[in-house]
């Protein structure tokens, strides 16, 4: 898959487990980033299937950028998974329906512990989504909140800046 990559990220309040109950999916993801210079090189396992994804800079504050995204033998990520800078991030990730789209849920493990991020994929920038009511503040284009920015800055250094609801 290539092309251009439309998210929109938001906190997602944690009180009550409401995005746990609305999930139509689980799966356990490992991600980790190899360094390269103008672009996010990711490897990702994600249960039984393994990717490798090339993500542009963003084109507009974090809502838009080029990503390229292939399947790749779970073999091949486990080695280049030993490439990657700072280790990888561990979480898991709950798909939540919500009108005509999926919100991916993701509650983070490790360092990041605590933080839950909530992402929705979008056809263009000004289309309307409905947002279920576990989501939070929007944070798109917040560079903490970059699966690639917390194995540098993760959240237990910085969870005190944000509301406490979203803890």
């Amino acid at each position: 898959m290539s092309g251009l990559e439309i998210e929109r990220k938001f906190l997602v309040r944690k009180k009550g487990g409401e995005y746990k109950k609305a999930a139509f999916s689980v799966s356990h993801i490992k991600q980790g980033y190899i360094p390269a210079d103008g672009a996010t090189v990711r490897i990702r396992v994600r249960d039984e299937q393994a990717f490798l994804t090339i993500k542009s800079r963003s084109l507009n504050g974090g809502l838009t950028r080029y990503e390229f995204e292939i399947e790749i033998p779970y073999a091949d990520a486990d080695d280049l998974l030993k490439l990657c800078r700072g280790g990888f991030i561990d979480k898991r990730r709950y798909l939540v329906n919500s009108g005509s789209h999926v919100f991916e849920v993701d509650e983070f493990y490790g360092p990041n512990e605590g933080l839950v991020v909530a992402e929705v994929e979008l056809a263009s920038e000004d289309e309307p989504y409905e947002k279920p009511a576990f989501i939070g503040p929007e944070m798109t284009g917040d560079r903490r909140f970059r699966n690639s920015s917390l194995l540098s800055f993760p959240y237990a250094l910085w969870q005190e800046t944000i509301p406490e609801e979203f803890r």
